[in-house]
């Protein structure tokens, strides 16, 4: 067995949602799933068939984030891996309607930070153990931190 890191390369603009599937109808529901949030929401999705013809399956209403989704997808190339693009939207945004989808089985991140997913390889194949999200802590948060928190949710409204 070898273990390796796959860097995701997206745009700094571009969040990502990486998971965990079991079925080929993944790719049809996670696109339902996906539209129904938002009229606005631009996405592409890749997913890793891991039996049959093993193929890179993908659709999207963005063809650059479905270009992008199966550049990454092959680059992991974890069997029953999907990676999910956004822009106009952010991962708080579908998150509970990707976990409702039932061909998902686990949600691995949802992001804009850089990524790093760390791989297993043997004969056999590839698996996901689990991903760098971002950087390391640099501190803990002082009283300013935590007023500047709360005051950027109930900027953006997540918050009253």
């Amino acid at each position: 067995m070898e273990l390796l890191t796959v860097p995701i390369e997206k745009p700094d603009d571009v969040n990502l949602v990486l998971g965990q599937s079991h079925f080929i109808k993944t790719v049809e529901d996670v696109y339902e799933a996906l539209a129904g949030t938002s009229p606005h929401l631009r996405f592409g999705l890749a997913f890793c068939e891991s039996s049959g013809p093993c193929l890179v399956r993908r659709s999207g209403n963005a063809d650059d984030l479905v270009g992008l989704a199966v550049q990454n997808a092959l680059a992991v190339g974890a069997g029953h891996s999907f990676i999910v693009f956004l822009r106009e939207g952010f991962p708080v945004n579908v998150l509970n309607a990707l976990k409702q989808v039932p061909e998902v089985c686990r949600i691995y991140c949802a992001t804009a930070n850089s990524v790093e997913v760390v791989i297993a390889e043997t004969g056999q194949g590839r698996a996901i153990l689990g991903v760098v999200d971002g950087s390391s802590p640099k501190g803990v948060e002082t009283e300013d931190d935590v007023s500047a928190r709360k005051a950027l949710l109930r900027q953006l409204g997540y918050k009253s």
